[in-house]
């Protein structure tokens, strides 16, 4: 991938209003040497779904402090693999209780960045995940079970 930029795409699901984080980890990608697609306040999964498909994207980050990490991202992962976007790698961060973890990887979530966690341990994380899923590669799929 050294010669095509690593593509992500961050959004704010749901009803949530606050976009700090987000931007925050879209400065740190972009300056990481990312290309980065910020999609803004209140998507619903269709609408990330669907930027996705148009982007052309490597990587969806998902900023939700919400509460509603499980209805949306299961409703995103459904909608990503009926648009065989199996390549895309989902990452959530924010306010998502540590008890909710393991069901979300079980659903595709690639990794939940908790508050507090450093932005370059998000970098290193799309970098080592892009590096060894090439495009076309299942990334969405949980492992066996």
């Amino acid at each position: 991938m050294a010669d095509k930029k690593i593509r992500v795409l961050i959004a704010k699901p749901g009803l949530d209003g606050h976009d700090r984080g987000a931007k925050i980890i879209a400065r740190a990608l972009r300056d990481a040497g990312m290309e980065v697609i910020y999609t803004g306040l209140r998507q619903t999964p269709e609408m990330i779904a669907s930027a996705a498909v148009q982007e052309d994207v490597d990587v969806i980050g998902l900023s939700i402090l919400s509460g509603a990490h499980n209805t949306l991202c299961p409703r995103l992962m459904d909608l990503l693999r009926e648009k065989h976007m199996d390549d895309v790698t989902v990452l959530i961060g924010g306010i998502i209780p540590e008890a909710d973890i393991p069901a979300l990887k079980k659903g595709g979530i690639a990794e939940v960045f908790l508050p507090g966690t450093p932005t370059q341990a998000i970098v290193d994380f799309i970098r080592q995940r892009t590096s060894t899923a090439p495009k076309g590669a299942p990334s969405l799929r949980p492992g066996p079970a």
